[in-house]
């Protein structure tokens, strides 16, 4: 099985990237191969263009977004490791989603206006990161609106229903370096059940979104 991560944090030895690193390495010692799309250190540019614009309505596909649909036709699984930023993704990784998930690759939409997602029997894999509390995202329901606009609005939509999304949260200063530490033995376990034989699909209409307490 072979897995692509993508990733979004200018600074790859923080936090995230630790988990990433730890996510990774349980894809590998479970036997399975694994890319990493760093979308900074490989300078994605997410800015949806005059190109895009024009490929949106029919025009050709620009070439740096069809090399990111490519990468994802040749994995079996697809995962994301970002912070989370107001409740969603970072810029960055927002702008590669909005280029590379487009309209005759990702999704189609007939004549009627009904939609057909294209993106079927993927597996999908969320890692977010973040400094807040888990009781803040329930008091408020960012994890539903979180579930609702990614998990269903963005990978349902194209066709990826199994989707699971995971929340590390309450990560920041020293006083939650063991939280960290935990956290960490968490990716690499997450690494590992995802390209597990016996692994159950997590259905997005079933509620996938997690958070870790």
């Amino acid at each position: 099985m072979h897995v692509l991560t993508v990733f979004d944090h200018p600074q790859r030895k923080n936090f995230p990237g630790t988990v990433l690193d730890s996510f990774v390495e349980g894809i590998v010692q479970a036997g399975h191969t694994a890319e990493v799309a760093d979308l900074h250190a490989e300078g994605f540019d997410p800015r949806f263009t005059v190109e895009d614009h024009a490929h949106f309505w029919g025009g050709p596909r620009p070439a740096d977004a069809a090399r990111e649909a490519a990468r994802i036709d040749a994995a079996d699984a697809i995962a994301l490791v970002f912070p989370v930023y107001w409740w969603s993704f970072p810029a960055l990784m927002k702008g590669w989603i909005d280029r590379v998930f487009t309209a005759g690759w990702a999704y189609s939409v007939d004549p009627q206006s009904n939609t057909r997602g294209h993106l079927v029997d993927k597996p999908v894999m969320l890692i977010g990161t973040g400094g807040t509390r888990p009781t803040t995202y329930a008091k408020y329901g960012y994890r539903e609106a979180m579930r609702t606009q990614i998990d269903v609005g963005i990978f349902g939509f194209c066709g990826m229903t199994d989707v699971e999304t995971h929340l590390l949260l309450d990560v920041d200063g020293d006083a939650n370096a063991e939280r960290r530490a935990g956290y960490l033995i968490e990716a690499r376990a997450l690494g590992a059940g995802l390209v597990a034989p016996d692994r159950i699909p997590k259905r997005v209409q079933h509620g996938a979104v997690r958070s870790a307490a």
